[in-house]
Parts: structure tokens; sequence; C-alpha cells
């Protein structure tokens, strides 16, 4: 015998599906109240970028007077090498040699400055270097053959200048914001060139050092 079922049952089974929905919403359970008062992780910086943070905190540190073309200059070395120094050893000797007779008193500063976020790019430091009793024509190999073999990136470099970006934007760094970003903008439009350094740089710290793979000099 088959089993009728009236409208009668048929909305009485409507209503408790409806309660058992509006429980299901309006009394969470104690796992979505859980999930609830969860505190969502975001991830954090990748490790280039902490590495970039770093290096950038210590030479503001050293070099207080640095400006945003000195920091430019800072990762266009560390991403793209020496390249912009030519390939040609003899005028890279002439170069080095001219640059030795114009030294001045030592300064106090380490013999070499890592300045890449992965540890291979270092900044010869030539005063200190030359006191140690370092090898001038060791040095002068390193440099013309890291021009030579480094390949750069330029999409690293432009990666980079973003990190510096937001450390202005978070308030880290004393440079302005804006300031950062007009210079980084006018090297971008023009191709990521080398360029010297601020003359406050110059005038603070008289820079004099070569740019190698730390794994190239001996």
């Amino acid at each position: 015998m088959k089993r009728v079922i009236g409208p009668a049952s048929l909305a009485m089974g409507a209503v408790v599906a409806m309660v058992a929905v509006v429980a299901m919403v309006v009394v969470p359970g104690p796992i979505a109240e859980a999930r609830a008062g969860q505190t969502v992780l975001r991830p954090g910086p990748a490790p280039e970028e902490v590495a970039v943070r770093s290096l950038l905190a210590r030479q503001l540190a050293r070099f207080p007077a640095m400006e945003p073309q000195d920091v430019y200059k800072l990762l266009y070395q560390a991403t793209m090498g020496s390249r912009h120094a030519g390939l040609d050893s003899a005028m890279a000797a002439q170069w080095l040699e001219r640059e030795v007779r114009e030294l001045g008193p030592a300064l106090d500063e380490p013999a070499t400055d890592t300045i890449s976020a992965d540890g291979r790019m270092v900044r010869v430091n030539l005063r200190p270097y030359l006191a140690a009793g370092g090898d001038r024509e060791a040095l002068l190999r390193a440099f013309v053959r890291t021009a030579r073999e480094f390949r750069g990136s330029t999409a690293d470099l432009r990666r980079q200048l973003g990190y510096v970006e937001r450390m202005a934007s978070a308030g880290e760094i004393r440079l302005p914001l804006g300031a950062l970003r007009r210079y980084f903008a006018r090297m971008r439009a023009a191709g990521y060139p080398a360029v010297e350094h601020s003359s406050a740089y110059a005038a603070a710290y008289r820079p004099a050092y070569r740019v190698v793979l730390g794994a190239v000099l001996p």
C-alpha cells in the first residue's frame, strides 16, 4: 500500500528544512566561531627583498649623504655589474693607474663591501685593498673578467628598485618616496643607464673602488 503525502505534511517538511537552514546561518557552531576568530597570516617578504632591505639599511647607516642617485647606482652595480666601464683592458688599466695616483689619505672603510642580495658582487675599496698589499694586477683582471662575463638583468634591477620604494613608503628610510620614484622613472625612461655618484656622496666619501664578482678575486 502506497503512502500518500498530503499538503500538510509537505508544508511541515518545508518549515523544518527552512528552520534548519536558518539555524546553520544564524547560530554558528564552535568550528565556525573558531574559523571566524582566526588570524589570517600573510606571507612575508621574499628572501631577496629581505636581503636588499638589509643591504640598503647598512649602506644608509654608513653613508647618510646618499641620495636617490646613489641608491640607484648601488643596485645597478649589484644587478648589472661593471659592464658600463667597458671591456678594453688597456683603458681599464690606465683608469685604475690614474685613480690610484689620486686616492688621497686613507679612510675608515673595509677592503670589500658586498653589494648584491645574493652576495656575489662586491666593491673593492682601493685604499684599504692596496694598503693591505692587494695585488693591483689581480684586481684589474677580476674587474675586466667581471665586465666581460657577468650578464646583468634589468628585470632584477627594476624589481629591487621597487623594494626601495616600498621601504620609503613604509617610512623605513629617510629618502622621500617622491624623489625616489621620480629618479627611478627617469632611469627607466633612459633604459637604465650607468650613472656616477651624486656630488654630495662624492664630496663626503671620496669613493674609489672596483666592482667585481667576489668569486674571481684572488
